[in-house]
């Protein structure tokens, strides 16, 4: 793996997670009407792939209700990616009849977070993604996988970067995911700790451009880490508008990467994102002021320092 920085000029992906992983753990239930209007903005701002909508069942995430609307209120939107997370067939079959386009599955990288995740062991995740896996083949619907708490658990501690790397590959060669988003849900990642995940994956022989970055910045540390991961040729980047998000089941997740924070240092670098940083900054104060508070993002704080919610 190079330890040189991409030179300037080169396109960085950017999977705009806001409107689920960032509203998922709100208290605040936001309308359909609001989420599609959010999701809108986001795109006029100039991200290509966002992460719309959870086909899980509302009992668990509340909040996350209304998926399928959300989806058809979206029909209409042109040469924008939307992915939605569809943990079983029947999630996933809602998702298909409200015009579904990417699904994401996902599991952890430690027992226990697993079933407290999804209710199942790590095993058991894969054998449900199976039968979603052959649906979406059928119905021409990439998907997307997602590993959980691959630089450390709440509940165990430490993970094993080579135990994450045989989950990767299994998500890639036996599952058939497009791509694999490695998420440091509580952000208890370090550079060393980033480096040593990719290079086991490397040594198991997963190939960098089908690997994604999903960083939550808990600790301070989530662009630091981005650094490492362009570094070693990773060039999709998960993040969430102003910062947004949590997980209800592991406890500490405080918010993700602001994704105004990662287009101000990527556009920094030279490196092209495609997004309108004052327009972001937009679509993060109109979420922010139903929620009723300022956003953690240090970008968008800078940019509109005067602002309240």
């Amino acid at each position: 793996m190079s330890s040189f920085f991409p030179p300037p000029g080169t396109g960085i992906t950017i999977v705009e997670v806001g409107p689920r992983d960032g509203l998922q753990n709100e208290p605040e239930k936001l309308t359909v009407q609001t989420r599609v209007k959010f999701v809108r903005s986001l795109a006029a701002a100039g991200l290509k792939r966002i992460e719309a909508a959870s086909f899980v069942h509302p009992k668990w995430i509340p909040s996350m209700a209304g998926a399928a609307e959300v989806m058809a209120g979206l029909r209409d939107l042109q040469g924008i990616q939307l992915s939605a997370l569809t943990p079983n067939l029947r999630g996933l079959e809602d998702g298909l009849k409200a015009g579904l386009k990417e699904a994401a599955v996902f599991t952890s990288a430690s027992e226990t977070h697993c079933q407290k995740n999804i209710n199942c062991s790590i095993e058991e995740s894969f054998e449900r993604f199976l039968p979603v896996a052959e649906r979406c083949r059928e119905a021409g619907v990439r998907m997307r996988g997602y590993v959980s708490v691959v630089a450390g658990c709440p509940y165990e501690g430490d993970v094993e970067p080579e135990q994450v790397a045989r989950l990767s590959k299994r998500l890639i060669d036996e599952v058939g995911c497009f791509e694999v988003s490695l998420g440091d849900t509580v952000g208890v990642g370090t550079p060393s700790t980033i480096w040593s995940l990719l290079h086991a994956h490397s040594e198991a022989g997963v190939d960098r451009s089908r690997l994604a970055l999903h960083l939550h910045d808990t600790r301070g540390t989530a662009l630091a880490n981005v650094l490492v991961g362009l570094s070693a040729g990773i060039r999709t980047f998960d993040s969430s508008a102003g910062g947004l998000g949590g997980c209800p089941y592991a406890p500490g997740a405080t918010g993700n990467l602001a994704t105004e924070d990662l287009v101000y240092m990527l556009e920094g670098m030279g490196l092209e994102t495609g997004v309108n940083l004052a327009q972001l900054t937009e679509a993060t104060a109109g979420i922010c002021q139903l929620l009723g508070r300022r956003p953690p993002s240090r970008t968008w704080r800078a940019l509109r320092p005067l602002e309240r919610t």
